[in-house]
C-alpha cells in the first residue's frame, strides 16, 4: 500500500498476479477491486486528481469486495 494525496483515499495497492486494486479510504474502510489491470493501476496512480480518477474510472466499474 503506498500513501496517495486525496482528500478521500489514503493509500492504494495493487496485486498484478491477482489484478486486486485495494485502496484504503480516508474513513477507515478499505476494498478490493476485482480485475484492475496494471495499466488502469498505473493510470490511478499518476493522475492528477486520485480520487477524481478513482470515482470516474474505477468505482462502480469494477466488482468490489470490502477487506
Amino acid at each position: 500500500m503506498k500513501p496517495v494525496e486525496s482528500s478521500s483515499i489514503e493509500a492504494v495497492g495493487h496485486d498484478p498476479d491477482r489484478k486486486v486494486l485495494t485502496v484504503r479510504f480516508k474513513n477507515g474502510s478499505t476494498y478490493e477491486y476485482h480485475g484492475v489491470t496494471v495499466d488502469h493501476h498505473t493510470d490511478l496512480m499518476g493522475a492528477k486528481s486520485v480520487g477524481g480518477h478513482f470515482s470516474q474510472h474505477i468505482r462502480n466499474r469494477f466488482k468490489a469486495t470490502k477487506a
